[in-house]
């Protein structure tokens, strides 16, 4: 995403919002429309426990809390809606016939404020907690889910029922390559440190706090190991929606989110922005997969300093700009932006005027361990720095392998030969390695590179013995809860 943060959201069209066939006992509502609690889990829904419906047909009622909005997929799954505002505790239940709606901004508690010692008087937490199996969609682009500061959401699938978020139109049999932006996607704000503050403060500090959605949540403080909850074994599918000029929602947008944490077996689909995107935090992760991102797979500003390892990141064709768009706001010296990621596979598109594999810039650091990044497109460069960091704390490669025609973008700011020699300055590096994938599979060549114990460096890593996130046919952590990945698996 360009640009930092949010400052206002735009009224959408009606015609992104509206949901097919409004009105009726069979047709969903509109955004806005049905019986909204205003605080608290309550809703119109009926019983919780409904007479178990036949195959291909829709529970009769909702759970306790949830609006019904009627039906979607052709009259097959029943549509209940999350209250707009969810305070103490929410279970979206995994109920045959049942799917669940996020109508415009659903959010996730009020915001608490920055300090967990001293939260904002009259501000309630809420819990959202979501049984593996479930799946929830949106219609429109400014319908999203935001858990705010001082609250947590809990979606943990399963490596065969995983949770899907999804949009409307692929619960009614759209999907395809080039489907993107159908719905607004998953915001989670937290109280970790940001390098965004107020003239004559330097970061970390509890008043570093800026804001998403023009002044409604706010994310930021001084607590690093904030926890916002659990996501594990999820999709987030067609998310992705500019409400302004270079002002975007992503698939997951993660503000200033703390390392207690945690994310894995995570996967972003054909998000019309960015996959993921890091404003800030400590949060770490394992084992996600970013397909067919429109913009950037991976995005990180505001100050980042988590890691990921285990990533899939893959480019679609006919989209998509830059892998990684790795950048630095605030005050560099003390806060800049240091991200860590380790075993990595980076496709990029074949899309006629998409970015370099990499770009970092802005007082960037971070470190980057057993890597591949290739393409197809001749016009793309694996790696392009500008303005990198001067610190100690990076940039550095290690065990990384380029395969592109052109390896370090040759341009105006840091030149090719600097960027090279920032690249060889690490360890155990090529930047002429011939790939042999097999898709993101990892080949001989692959295999025969000497691999750099990840951590070594950062103990949030596992040690491992291998470049690239799939070591052989043999590494299957990213079948069974992912899709479009697997021959015969569509999103």
């Amino acid at each position: 995403m360009t640009g930092a943060t949010f400052t206002k959201l735009m009224v959408a069209s009606a015609s992104a919002l509206v949901l097919a066939a409004c009105g009726g006992a069979d047709n969903v509502a509109s955004p806005g429309e049905g019986a909204f609690p205003i605080a608290g889990g309550g809703g119109t829904g009926g019983g919780t426990n409904p007479t178990t419906p036949a195959p291909g047909q829709p529970a009769a009622d909702c759970p306790t809390g949830f609006a019904n909005v009627g039906t979607v997929a052709n009259g097959t799954l029943r549509a209940c809606q999350l209250p707009q505002k969810i305070t103490g505790n929410l279970v979206v239940p995994n109920r045959a016939g049942t799917v669940y709606a996020i109508s415009g901004r659903t959010d996730v508690g009020d915001d608490r404020g920055a300090d967990p010692n001293a939260p904002v008087a009259g501000a309630v937490a809420g819990i959202l907690t979501i049984e593996p199996g479930v799946r929830l969609f949106g219609s429109g682009g400014l319908d999203y889910l935001n858990v705010q500061r001082g609250s947590q959401i809990f979606a943990e699938g399963t490596a065969t029922s995983p949770i899907i978020f999804t949009s409307r139109s692929n619960l009614d049999g759209n999907s395809g390559a080039d489907l993107i932006g159908q719905w607004g996607g998953v915001v989670i704000s937290g109280r970790a440190p940001i390098a965004s503050c107020p003239a004559g403060t330097t970061p970390p500090n509890i008043n570093c706090v800026a804001t998403f959605e023009g002044g409604i949540s706010f994310y930021g403080g001084n607590s690093p190991a904030d926890n916002s909850g659990r996501l594990r074994y999820v999709q987030i599918r067609y998310p992705g929606f500019e409400v302004q000029p270079n002002r975007e929602l992503n698939g997951l947008t993660l503000n200033g989110v703390g390392s207690g944490t945690t994310i894995e077996f995570l996967q972003v689909h054909n998000s019309s922005d960015d996959g993921i995107e890091f404003f800030g935090g400590t949060v770490n992760a394992k084992r996600i997969v970013v397909t067919g991102a429109d913009d950037d797979s991976i995005d990180t500003d505001e100050g980042w300093r988590g890691g990921i390892q285990y990533l899939i990141a893959r480019q679609r064709p006919n989209g998509g700009d830059r892998v990684f768009e790795m950048s630095s706001v605030g005050v560099q010296a003390s806060l800049n932006s240091q991200p860590k990621i380790a075993n990595y596979t980076a496709i990029g598109s074949t899309r006629t005027g998409a970015g370099d594999i990499q770009i970092l810039n802005t007082g960037t650091g971070g470190r980057f361990i057993n890597g591949i990044h290739t393409t197809a497109n001749t016009a793309t460069a694996c790696l392009d720095v500008d303005t990198p960091s001067t610190q100690a704390a990076g940039p550095r490669w290690d065990s990384v392998v380029l395969a592109c025609s052109t390896a370090f973008r040759n341009d105006t700011d840091i030149d090719g030969a600097a960027a090279a020699a920032l690249f060889n300055g690490g360890a155990n590096n090529s930047s002429t390695h011939t790939s042999t994938l097999s898709g993101f599979v990892n080949g001989s060549n692959e295999a025969g590179r000497v691999a750099t114990n990840p951590q070594a460096i950062y103990a949030f890593f596992d040690n491992v013995t291998y470049i690239g996130a799939v070591r052989d046919a043999n590494d299957t952590w990213w079948q069974g809860w992912t899709c479009g990945l697997s021959t015969g698996s569509n999103c």
